[in-house]
């Protein structure tokens, strides 16, 4: 090799080098990832499970700026739930964290949320003069009997997929939507405009909760009716609208077929009859078959984009169709709610939830029952829905409700209460969100100890 090729290979092996430095500094500092990273998709990755981060107080956004008293009262309501059961019973028996988290639990026994409980029905009735002090006082109740802890939803790699060397995707924010008690004009018979009847619960209808038959289906449940010696399907949206519930069921009232279609998503209702007369209808059962969102079926369709896509847009396009098209449009969602008629129930507020006890608009959340316990105490975070304001939804609420459409660590459906002003925030309603919920300290310090703690880390690496 003559010596200037030599001098030429060094400056070569040298350029190289630096150039190499400086790529290094570029991915490892973050300014540029990887570029694998950019390769890769959700479809390299599996299912979301259940991830969980202990915090503190003072890392929730706008926690001293909000005011605790209505999750206040909406605590204590669901406190009557838990003071009833068997105090050493699981607080939810529909909990399933994942196999990476069998051995802890969000929910632990009713025994652990007697003494939060306790106290804070003694604050209900505590004087004070100066609103300022009293929400002082409240958040000083939570912080010193509850835990916060982040939610969070895991993502592991696909091992047959391009991501198979990656690290799992663990993400803080997931989807928040909102619902309302709509009120509809309703008849006791059918007439030319109230041609939807409004059914109670079938007595044939059975749901099974399959948690009772295999550790790994806790919280999945079916429904169905018994023919024979087996458990078949339940008739289905198109089948019970075409009458094959025949004369068996009495409607609870007669009203238009787009209004029992989204009362049926709503969960719960008011009914204004011709005389006058208000009757509230709530949610008690379903047939068991999956809920579709028709607005995904719409997209792809090419009937709305999915930007135009919100529960108004669907309304007008379902009020403005023929009667037999829309008719076809609402059945693409095979699953069907039945009611009861709900008395005595405060006017100030909601619908009785899952749960049993009435909600509080703006403070009551319906949840995946899997991951959290109805009645436990979650702080939101939320990005800004313009309908309900131009800052995020940061406050307290109470986990008392669920719903077909409710899956996952990170999903929640916010009650904004009944009327106008609750349809217009709720429909508009799909935004990004961060999930804390507050475990009772008994409970959490059960769960710190290095034992589970360790555990845990075994199971999620």
């Amino acid at each position: 090799m003559s010596l200037l090729s030599g001098m030429k290979l060094r400056l070569m092996l040298a350029g190289a080098l630096a150039l190499a430095g400086v790529s290094a500094v570029i991915v490892f500092s973050g300014v540029l990832p990887p570029y694998y990273e950019r390769e890769f998709s959700d479809e390299d990755f599996g299912p979301a499970t259940f991830d969980f981060e202990f915090v503190d107080f003072a890392s929730l956004d706008g926690w001293r700026q909000d005011d605790p008293s209505l999750a206040l009262d909406a605590f204590v309501r669901s406190c009557a739930v838990f003071e009833a059961r068997d105090p050493e019973a699981t607080a939810n028996p529909l909990e399933n964290l994942g196999e990476a988290y069998s051995h802890i639990t969000l929910a632990g026994v009713n025994a652990d949320w007697l003494r939060p409980c306790a106290e804070a029905r003694a604050l209900t009735v505590s004087a004070y003069g100066d609103p300022a002090v009293r929400r002082a006082a409240l958040r000083s109740f939570f912080e010193f009997h509850f835990q916060p802890v982040a939610i969070k939803t895991r993502r592991e790699p696909l091992p047959d997929g391009k991501a198979s060397r990656a690290a799992p995707r663990v993400e803080a924010k997931g989807v928040f939507t909102g619902y309302f008690e709509p009120v509809y004009e309703a008849s006791r018979e059918p007439t030319a405009s109230h041609t939807a009847p409004v059914y109670p619960r079938p007595d044939d209808l059975i749901e099974v909760d399959l948690g009772q038959f295999r550790e790994e289906l806790r919280g999945e449940r079916i429904a169905g009716r018994v023919e024979g010696r087996r458990l078949t399907p339940y008739a289905d949206h198109s089948e019970i609208n075409a009458g094959v519930l025949g004369d068996t069921l009495q409607p609870i009232a007669w009203t238009d077929p787009n209004d029992l279609f989204f009362l049926q998503i709503q969960g719960s209702g008011r009914f204004v009859f011709p005389d006058g007369e208000t009757v509230r209808v709530g949610y008690d059962g379903q047939n068991g078959h999956a809920y579709t969102a028709i607005g995904r079926i719409m997209v792809q369709q090419n009937i709305m984009a999915l930007e135009d896509i919100t529960m108004q847009s669907i309304r007008d396009w379902l009020d403005r169709e023929a009667s037999e098209k829309a008719q076809a449009m609402r059945e693409e969602n095979a699953s069907y709610v039945f009611f009861k008629p709900l008395e005595e129930l405060s006017a100030d507020l909601g619908p009785l939830g899952a749960q049993g006890v009435p909600l509080t608009p703006g403070r009551s959340v319906a949840v995946d029952r899997r991951y959290h316990t109805l009645g436990a105490p979650i702080w939101v975070n939320i990005e800004p829905v313009p309908e309900a304001g131009e800052t995020p939804i940061r406050r307290l609420m109470i986990a008392q409700d669920t719903g077909g459409a409710i899956r996952g660590p990170v999903r929640g459906d916010v009650f904004w209460g009944s009327g106008d002003e609750a349809a217009k925030i709720a429909g508009a309603m799909n935004a990004q969100g961060q999930m804390t919920v507050l475990l009772p300290r008994r409970l959490a310090e059960r769960w710190q100890e290095p034992s589970h703690m360790a555990t845990a880390r075994r199971n999620t690496q």
